[in-house]
Formats: C-alpha cells, structure tokens, sequence
C-alpha cells in the first residue's frame, strides 16, 4: 500500500463516520429553529382546483378546510398596486392579452368562467368570485393566517411593497418571501430579513450536493422552508419538459435524488420545514407524508382535509 493511501483512507473512514454520525443527530452542531407555524395544509393558489385560483372566494374555501398555508404569487399594477396574480400577463386567465403593470387595479379584467387546473390537466375549476384580488385585502382578511409570496420577477418597487405590507400587518413570522431565483430572494431578504426564507432553485441543489458529499451537516442553512416539488408527479400531473421522454428522466432522476428520508429527517431536526407541492391525489399524499414532509400543498384542500382527518396526527421527531 501507498503511503498516500496509507494516510487517506483512515482519513476518509473518520470522515465517512462524523457525517453519518452527524446527518443522524445535527442538533449536536446547530441549534433548530423553532417554528411560528407548522403548514400541513397548504392551499396552491387559494385552492385553484375548487374555485377559481387566486381569488377571495378560494381563499374563503381553503380556509373552511383548516388550511395552514395559502400559497400565492404577486404582480405589480400600472398604479402601484400588490395584486395576486400568478401570471404577468393575463391572457391565460381572463383572455385578455395585457400584462398586469399596463393595467390600473380598478382596469384589471375578470377571471374566466372556468381555469384549468394546471396540475391536474383536463380538470377545470369554476366560481362565482371572479375578480382578483389585492394582497392587503388576504392580509386584512385573514390577519394571522400564513401565507407563502412568489416573487418571479425582479421587480424592487413589488419586492418593498410587499415588505412594507407584512411590516404594516405584523406578519413578519407568517409571511415566507418564495422564489425560484437566488437574485430575486437576496433582494428580497434585504427589504425585509425577518421574515422566514424558501430555498431557491440553486439553493436546493447546493444542499442536495452537500448532502450526497457528505458535507450538509457541516454547513448553515438560513432556509426555513424547502418547498419542493414531489418528483413521482413528473410525466403524471408535471411536465417540466415538452418531450415525454425527458419527463421520463427527469422523474428517474428526480426521485433517486429527492426522496430520501434521511435528508429530510436531517432537515426536519434542523427545523427545516419540507413541504411539497402541487399534490392532487391521496396516493401522493401518502408518498409525501411517508418521506416525513411537513405538509403538502394542493389544489384540492377538502381532499387533503379529509386525508388529514383520516391520518391522525404526525409522528414527532425524536
């Protein structure tokens, strides 16, 4: 043998050994967060499978069910209004072609008769509420209900008055800034740092190396939520990809890297909470609930109520 070898595998025995050990008890290194909330009942777009998404009828709807979290996205009208709004443009949505920020809050156009549901496809949602809805008015509405916000757009002036929203309605520990980009999120947390952050997308594959490197327990995570898809929805109810066969793979590989119940005990003792979305059927829930995932997030909360109702209560980690 080497003398190099002779040195190195002892090295990387004691090494293999610490991360192990540590991925298993990580609270000997890092002390969790304690929650404000603990979301197993998250409503995607108010619930956009029951009515139609976004509006305060949704919302109304979700919240009958006992929803821990409505999840929504925002836009920036012409005159400076925070309106709900997963789509810039809405054409999509009421049909007609103009993007939010050309439009004054009172201009926006009414919601379709019905939405497709884009998780569920050929699966339509109908409502009497079709007008979309201000941001203040969920947060005057439901004061101390959490709400997970997307931003999708580098946009300052929507980024501060979001901020300055759930500063005026003390929501600072039950409003999550969300976003896919890591440019977007750090804007985000320099308007206002109190409140709870999502992992990014770059964010969440740092993790998933550091994990399979064997480096996570060593690391800090200011996240306070990984709200991720569930790969087995890929090529079923998502299609990331136009091609059936790169839905194909990516689902393969999605799920050997994702659903690991270690990385997500190891999250979960760090007080990381993991929520996955968007999950339209109970066979997911019960995929997500047993991989040990906080909650789920859903178009259909009275399915998911009436799963939850049926489970009992979670298991608590040790």
């Amino acid at each position: 043998m080497s003398p190099l070898l002779y040195y190195a595998l002892p090295a990387l025995g004691s090494y293999v050994m610490l991360s192990f050990f540590f991925l298993r008890r990580p609270r000997l290194l890092h002390t969790p967060w304690v929650p404000a909330f603990r979301p197993r009942l998250g409503a995607h777009r108010g619930g956009a499978g029951e009515r139609l998404e976004n509006t305060m009828e949704a919302m109304e709807n979700a919240m009958a069910q006992r929803a821990d979290l409505l999840e929504l996205d925002c836009q920036l009208t012409r005159d400076g209004v925070v309106v709900v709004s997963h789509d810039k443009n809405l054409s999509r949505q009421t049909g007609v072609n103009r993007d939010v920020d050309s439009l004054n809050f009172e201009d926006l156009p009414l919601l379709k008769e019905e939405l497709e549901v884009y998780f569920s496809p050929g699966r339509f949602a109908r409502g009497a509420d079709r007008h979309m809805v201000r941001l203040e008015d969920l947060f005057r509405r439901f004061p101390r209900t959490p709400m997970s916000v997307e931003v999708k757009e580098r946009n300052e002036e929507l980024i501060h008055k979001i901020a300055g929203l759930v500063r005026h309605y003390d929501r600072n520990e039950i409003t999550v800034w969300a976003s896919e980009k890591s440019s977007i999120m750090k804007k985000c947390k320099a308007a206002n740092p109190e409140m709870p952050t999502s992992f990014t997308l770059s964010r969440g594959f740092w993790v998933l190396l550091f994990y399979y490197l064997g480096l996570l327990p060593f690391i800090s995570i200011p996240e306070k939520f990984l709200i991720c898809f569930l790969p087995t929805i890929i090529n079923r109810t998502y299609f990331p990809f136009s091609r059936s066969r790169l839905n194909q793979l990516a689902a393969v590989v999605a799920k050997w890297l994702i659903m690991r119940k270690s990385l997500i005990q190891h999250l979960q003792q760090r007080g990381v909470q993991v929520v996955f979305w968007c999950l339209n059927e109970e066979s997911d829930f019960e995929v997500a609930f047993n991989l040990g995932a906080t909650g789920v997030i859903t178009d259909y909360p009275t399915l998911l109520r009436c799963y939850l109702d049926g489970r009992g209560p979670p298991a608590l980690a040790s």
